[in-house]
C-alpha cells in the first residue's frame, strides 16, 4: 500500500519534470531549434493543423531553420502562420524551401525569456509539492483506517519528502541550465 503511494507520487513528479522540459523547449534561445515552431498551427483544408504535420522542420545551422512543406500549395499558408505566430520570426521562401532566420536576442528579450523560464520552473515546483501533499494525505487516511502504523507513516513521509527534494533539485538544475543557455551570447 505504502509502496504504491510512493510509486504513484514518483511517476507524477517525473511527469511534472517532463512537462517542464516541454515548456522550456518552447522558450526561444538564440539558437535555431525545430521545437520552437511546435505551437504554430497552419490552416490546412479548413482545420488548424500543427506545423509538423504539414512540413519537415530542420535546423540548417545555428541561426536558421529550414522547412520543407509536403504540399506545395501550402507554402504561403505555412509562411503566413509563422509570421502571425507570436514568435517574431520572418520566414523567407526559396522555391519549395522556407528558411526562418532566428534574430539575435537583445538583453531585454533574454531577461524576459529568463523570467518566463523561472515562472515555468516555479509552476513545476508547485506541482511537485501538490503531489507530495496528496501522497501525505493518502498516508494519513491509511493511518486513520488503521491499515498502517504511525511509525510506518512517518518513514513513508520521509521517503516522500526525499522524493520531493530530489525532483525540486532536478527542476532547479534544469532552470539553471536554461538560464545559462538564454544568457549565453
Amino acid at each position: 500500500m505504502i509502496n504504491e503511494i510512493k510509486q504513484d507520487a514518483q511517476e507524477r513528479m517525473k511527469k511534472s519534470l517532463e512537462s517542464l522540459g516541454h515548456a522550456f523547449a518552447k522558450i526561444r534561445t538564440g539558437r535555431a531549434h525545430p521545437s520552437i515552431l511546435d505551437n504554430v498551427m497552419v490552416p490546412y483544408y479548413g482545420a488548424d493543423t500543427p506545423l509538423r504535420q504539414v512540413a519537415n522542420v530542420t535546423a540548417e545551422d545555428s541561426r536558421t531553420l529550414a522547412l520543407t512543406v509536403f504540399d506545395r500549395s501550402m507554402i504561403q499558408a505555412v509562411e503566413k502562420a509563422i509570421m502571425t505566430s507570436d514568435l517574431g520570426l520572418n520566414p523567407a521562401t526559396a522555391g519549395t524551401t522556407i528558411r526562418v532566420p532566428m534574430p539575435a536576442l537583445t538583453e531585454e528579450t533574454r531577461k524576459g525569456y529568463s523570467k518566463q523560464a523561472r515562472a515555468e520552473a516555479e509552476n513545476a515546483r508547485v506541482a511537485v509539492r501538490n503531489i507530495r501533499r496528496d501522497a501525505l494525505a493518502q498516508l494519513k487516511d491509511l493511518v486513520k483506517e488503521k491499515e498502517i502504523s504511525e511509525d510506518e507513516e512517518r518513514r513513508a513521509q520521509d521517503d516522500v519528502q526525499k522524493l520531493t527534494d530530489k525532483y525540486v533539485a532536478e527542476i532547479d538544475k534544469a532552470l539553471e541550465a536554461k538560464e545559462s543557455d538564454l544568457m549565453a551570447v
